[in-house]
């Protein structure tokens, strides 16, 4: 997945507001390929694993509620600077940082409830599709 290839998934805030077709049409504008996507519902310990990074963190109880309280949508998306692109094309983390029409400045409702994750490396972009896609579900 090296340069080309990212993973992100639309929170569950985003897709109980309706917005995962609003969102995947600003990232199909921007140059981005769906490779794979899908429509699931984490459960507490998939939630769990995937996040164990945080584990022991303050707010790490908080966000397995929060990734858990509806269906995301997962995707692996391909593009030449696939990560860094995208953590553009996305925003920072607090929305009302977010520059104007990033993902987070237009959906997100809050730095919690911030509409979409991004991975933040080549390696974790692999390590997180991995985590949601086999290779059979990847074109």
């Amino acid at each position: 997945m090296k340069n080309n290839r990212t993973f992100t998934m639309i929170k569950p805030d985003a897709v109980e507001n309706g917005y995962t077709g609003a969102i995947l049409a600003h990232i199909e504008k921007a140059g981005f390929k769906i490779v794979a996507m899908k429509l699931k519902k984490l459960t507490t310990e998939s939630a769990r694993n995937f996040y164990k990074i945080h584990e022991g963190r303050p707010f790490f109880n908080d966000l397995i509620n929060y990734m858990t309280s509806g269906p995301i949508v997962a995707a692996i998306l391909e593009k030449e600077n696939a990560v860094s692109d995208f953590r553009a094309l996305i925003g920072n983390t607090n929305p009302q940082e977010a520059k104007e029409g990033t993902i987070r400045r237009i959906y997100a409702k809050s730095i919690d409830a911030n509409a979409i994750h991004g991975s933040d490396s080549d390696d974790n972009a692999l390590i997180e599709g991995d985590f949601h896609f086999t290779n059979e579900e990847v074109i």
